[in-house]
This record gives structure tokens, C-alpha cells and sequence, in this order.
């Protein structure tokens, strides 16, 4: 049985704190989204560089976009990278600790053999990536028109920093889609074959604290952003642990290929496939007594009660639409099961129970 916390985790008060105490300087870089640092601190005062994202490409990250960056950085010497993000921005950030001379696709191929350069300090500003604790790094491959995850214990940040200010401004569509990312992390984390007593503590504590907050909101008729995001900050990270020692599953593998064929965020595409991986679980006679006995505590309903009332719930903090609205149609669902089952061992690895290709075939389908 294996289970750590690489990071060091620290809270900070603001932004402005932060940068005080850690003495950012000439040899730092900053990476991140303009929308997400101009409300927090006045350019003129960021006493480093600043790389803001959007200037390499919209949406989630890709291989093009951090070979760009590559480029620009190449020969700084910077000694810590800071990522002040989401997914994008840190997923990015983790693959510019390495020598200046390599592209991404030369990063993925060598992995674990690479020298780790510079630090790096992680501050997330959403509640759903977890990836501030974890050491993988997602890319869209252009070509092969899918994301691919790597995993190596280098993309570790050297620190996670939590800021609960830095999620005031949020808007309300990326708080439901990554809150829901993290709920996924931490249910599909908490079935996993790899889930130990100590994962599952997390885990826990991150699925109550995302259900119950979606609870409230419901209770107050209304599906807005929390006045309180701390309590979601908090569930994040410990999702974060958790599914980064049990790993995820078949809903982030089924996901994937919706981001890189159709573009789907990738919390929307968590939340368009999580009730029908689940119910192929079910059906197949996975073990999920573990999570709906969490779930019964929750809701305290019965525990086939409990499944439902969560997916009902999770439709009203997001509307889930159909595949067939992207354009997904059975010989895309046979394309995607193929690439899914191509690519995405590292997570099928993860599922509770072995699902076959035309299991995942149909699960696409009952989604369309």
C-alpha cells in the first residue's frame, strides 16, 4: 500500500501576500491568464515576468501551444516557474521545469528520465483540476486528435498555494465544470483497485464537501457561484491526493477523446459521460458499495436512491447536453471506443471492473 503528498500545501491570505513572501524576483516567471491577474494585482507591481497563456492559443492545452512557449522561454534562466491558473495554465507550467531543447512530444517520450530544473509553485484559481498535488500534465495531441496524460514523478510541484480570494471572480460556467471534475476525481479515485484507507479519507472529505455545497445552492433556488469558495478550493486539492494516488477512470478516458475531437471543456465532458460509465459499472457487477455508502450519508436515501439524486443534482448545477448535439453519431462512438482503448490504458487500468471496446462503444452511444 503506497500513498503521499508530494507538495508542501500552503494558504496564503492574497496574491499580494503571496508574492511578498515568497520574494518573487527577476529569476521567477509567472504564468498565467490576464482576466486572472489584472483583478488581483496591478501589472506594474508583479515584480517578474509574466507570461499570460492566451497569447499562445485558446481553450485547453495542446502541444502546439507549449512548443510556442518552449520557444519564447528558451534561454531565460528562470529558477521557478508560477502558475496561477486552472488546468491549462499548470498543465502547461509543469512541462517548462525541463533544458530549454526539448518540444513537448521529446518531454512525453522520455519522461521519467528528464531533470527536473526549475521549481515550480502551483496556485489554482478553480476549483476542479486537483492538479496542484498531482504529477500529471494533460496535452492535446493535434494529430492524433486526443489527450494524452504524463505522469512523472518531476511534474510534482515543489509547492501548492491556496488562495481563496483568487476564485471570487469566477465565472459561474468554469466553477460548475470544474467542480464536477473534482467530484469525478474523487468518486472515480474512491472505486479504484488502487484506493487505499488513506486516499479514500480525501477522497471523502472532497465528494461531501462538492455534494453538500451543491445542495445548498440548490436550497437557495439558484444556480449561481457560492459567496464561499473556499470550502470547494479545499475539496479540489484533496480530490487532487486523492485520484492522484488511486488515479482516475473510464470518465476521464471517455472524456478525453469529446475534448479533442469536439472541444469540450473537460468538466463538461466528465459530467456528459459520468452517469452512463457508472451505470455500466452497475450493470457489469462493479463494486461500488464503497462510494454509495458515502452517497447514502449525503442525500439519506436508499443507495440506488442515491445515484439518482446525485446525477439530478449534478444537472442543476450544470445542464448536460447530449453527444448527438456535437455530432457524434454510432460510427463516431466506434471511432472514439477505439481511440480510447488505444490511448487511454492508464486509465482504464483504474476501472473497478474491465470494460471491453464495445462496452465503451455503448456507453458513447447512450449518451448521444
Amino acid at each position: 500500500m503506497n500513498f503521499s503528498i508530494k507538495p508542501t500545501i500552503a494558504v496564503y491570505d492574497s496574491l499580494a501576500d503571496f508574492i511578498a513572501q515568497k520574494e518573487l524576483g527577476e529569476s521567477d516567471l509567472i504564468v498565467t491568464n490576464e482576466y486572472v491577474l489584472s483583478p488581483q494585482l496591478d501589472k506594474a507591481s508583479t515584480p517578474c515576468d509574466v507570461l499570460y497563456q492566451e497569447q499562445y492559443g485558446q481553450g485547453e492545452p495542446s502541444d502546439e501551444m507549449v512548443d510556442a512557449v518552449l520557444k519564447d522561454i528558451k534561454g531565460k534562466n528562470y529558477k521557478r516557474i508560477i502558475a496561477i491558473g486552472g488546468g491549462t495554465v499548470i498543465d502547461i507550467s509543469k512541462l517548462l521545469l525541463f533544458n530549454d531543447q526539448y518540444d513537448v512530444e521529446e518531454i512525453y517520450a522520455q519522461g521519467a528520465k528528464l531533470v527536473k530544473e526549475r521549481e515550480l509553485i502551483v496556485i489554482p484559481t478553480t476549483c476542479g483540476t486537483g492538479s496542484e498535488v498531482t504529477n500529471i500534465s494533460i496535452m492535446e495531441f493535434k494529430k492524433k486528435q486526443t489527450k494524452l496524460g504524463l505522469a512523472v514523478p518531476q511534474l510534482y510541484a515543489d509547492e501548492a498555494a491556496l488562495i481563496s480570494q483568487m476564485l471570487s471572480t469566477l465565472p459561474y460556467g468554469v466553477f460548475a465544470t470544474s467542480s464536477i471534475d473534482a467530484l469525478v476525481h474523487g468518486m472515480e479515485s474512491y472505486i479504484s483497485p488502487k484506493a487505499t484507507p488513506f486516499s479514500r479519507m480525501f477522497g471523502k472529505t472532497a465528494i461531501e464537501k462538492i455534494l453538500k455545497g451543491y445542495l445548498k445552492m440548490r436550497n437557495e433556488g439558484e444556480a449561481k457561484l457560492p459567496g464561499d469558495m473556499e470550502d470547494f478550493l479545499i475539496a479540489s486539492t484533496m480530490a487532487g491526493v486523492a485520484f492522484g494516488n488511486a488515479g482516475c477512470a473510464a470518465v476521464h478516458a471517455l472524456a478525453y477523446p469529446l475534448g479533442g475531437n469536439y472541444h469540450v471543456p473537460h468538466g463538461k465532458a466528465n459530467h456528459m459521460v459520468f452517469e452512463s460509465v457508472f451505470n455500466m459499472y452497475k450493470e457489469l457487477g462493479a463494486d461500488l458499495s464503497p462510494a454509495e455508502e458515502v452517497l447514502v450519508e449525503i442525500f439519506g436515501c436508499s443507495k440506488e436512491e442515491s445515484w439518482q439524486k446525485m446525477f439530478e443534482l449534478l444537472d442543476f448545477v450544470l445542464e448536460r447536453e447530449k453527444l448527438g448535439g456535437l455530432g457524434v453519431d454510432d460510427v463516431k462512438a466506434e471511432e472514439m471506443a477505439t481511440s480510447v482503448i488505444q490511448n487511454q490504458q492508464r486509465l482504464l487500468a483504474n476501472n473497478p471492473i474491465e470494460l471491453s471496446h464495445e462496452q465503451i462503444k455503448t456507453i458513447y452511444q447512450r449518451c448521444i
